[in-house]
């Protein structure tokens, strides 16, 4: 059995808040303390292993703890209670500019970074050209990287990072600030050094480049694991914690309101065939849309419409309405349920759904009413397939004669 070249056992990281009160004036209560303390516990009772070569994919919500989680292993803060284990040469990329002197060009910082990273400086120059190339900075390289752009920090980072043959590379929100052609480049080369043996841990909200890379998923919520599993099953159960916070922020769904031209949304759901909420489903699943609106005044021939969209780069994967069979007219104070049924023929992968509202003006003029927020969910059951949507090819093969 390996030993795993990260370990966490019971680990947390506490942090004190500091909070300034208010203070009379008087000669009484002058010289009482202003400052208030209190604890927040970024991280708390985390237990989980990573083994060699493999890559780890970390989801949560904003603040669940997954970057305080990757300072811990990259050795930047020391665990408050419990033990981190790490075995190998670690390079993190947890911040643009870290390691970076602003007043240093491209190229000394190559070399002070390289060698913080445990490069010999012979290594440094044998490579230097590749990573620059890699940054695609040849143009900028003697420039001080104080006049760097955020992706600028972030390619010549990344490619340092990974020309220093890590055994550990640890990469957070970061590549978020390049390019989406930069990101597509770094997923690429993170590949090739996983294949060499490098461990990765990846803290991303990019889902569809997680589910591409990642072949296991950790979800954290309020600084503790909640889900350890296939990067499939962690991503379905990270929409499930967005489903819940969408409601706890919302309240009871009866509750909602939301103002919306002339229309006012009450209620709007996301649910499967049986009425469950669908924030998981399988491909080809039927998904309904279903919203509960009230109308402001008078409208006459009413219709509603649906956009299903990717999560990640907000685009249209399917949209359509009734707007040639509208609904019948709604009057002022009048409350009507609205559904649209679809198949969920979706590659794997994460959506938003929404639905709007319209009224005709005449046979070629429509004016917008209102919609609903945009729900999410994600599909699973079709991991190979690509592209936007799903055609179900079928494939056959037939032997020649002759």
């Amino acid at each position: 059995m390996s030993t795993p070249v990260i370990s966490l056992r019971g680990v947390g990281k506490r942090y004190i808040k500091y909070s300034d009160q208010p203070m009379l004036m008087t000669a009484a209560l002058r010289w009482r303390q202003r400052t208030k303390r209190s604890e927040l516990w970024a991280v708390r009772d985390v237990d989980f292993d990573v083994d060699e070569g493999e890559s780890i994919g970390i989801l949560g919500r904003n603040g669940a703890g997954k970057s305080t989680m990757l300072q811990m292993l990259a050795g930047v803060t020391a665990p408050s209670s419990g033990v981190v284990h790490v075995d190998g040469r670690v390079s993190p990329l947890i911040s643009v500019g870290v390691g970076f002197h602003p007043e240093l060009t491209g190229r000394e910082n190559v070399y002070v970074n390289g060698t913080i990273l445990g490069m010999p400086r012979k290594t440094i120059e044998r490579r230097f050209d590749e990573i620059v190339a890699f940054a695609e900075l040849e143009n900028f390289i003697d420039t001080p990287v104080k006049f760097y752009s955020s992706g600028m920090f972030v390619r010549l980072g990344f490619s340092v990072a990974i020309e220093a043959d890590p055994d550990i590379l640890l990469v957070d929100e970061i590549l978020a600030v390049g390019d989406f052609a930069f990101q597509l480049k770094c997923y690429e080369r993170m590949q090739k050094i996983r294949e060499r043996g490098t461990t990765v841990v990846v803290v991303s909200h990019n889902l569809g480049g997680l589910r591409t890379f990642c072949d296991r998923g950790i979800v954290f919520d309020h600084g503790r694991v909640v889900h350890d599993g296939s990067m499939f099953d962690a991503i379905g159960s990270y929409h499930q914690l967005l489903a819940v916070s969408e409601a706890d922020a919302s309240g009871d769904p009866t509750e909602q309101r939301q103002e919306l031209g002339s229309v006012e949304i009450i209620e709007s759901r996301l649910v499967d065939a049986d009425g469950s909420p669908a924030a998981h489903v399988n491909a080809g699943d039927t998904l309904v849309v279903r919203a509960t609106i009230r109308a402001g005044r008078d409208i006459e021939r009413p219709f509603s419409g649906i956009i299903v969209s990717t999560d990640d780069r907000d685009i249209c994967v399917y949209s359509d309405s009734n707007r040639n069979q509208p609904h019948p007219p709604l009057r002022a104070g009048e409350v009507q349920t609205y559904e649209a049924r679809i198949p969920a023929n979706f590659p794997t992968g994460s959506y938003t759904v929404k639905m709007s509202f319209h009224r005709h003006v005449d046979d070629y003029r429509t004016v917008p009413l209102g919609r609903t927020p945009p729900v999410s969910f994600y599909t699973t059951g079709r991991p190979l397939v690509g592209g936007l949507a799903d055609l179900a090819a079928a494939f056959t093969a037939t032997s020649a004669t002759g």
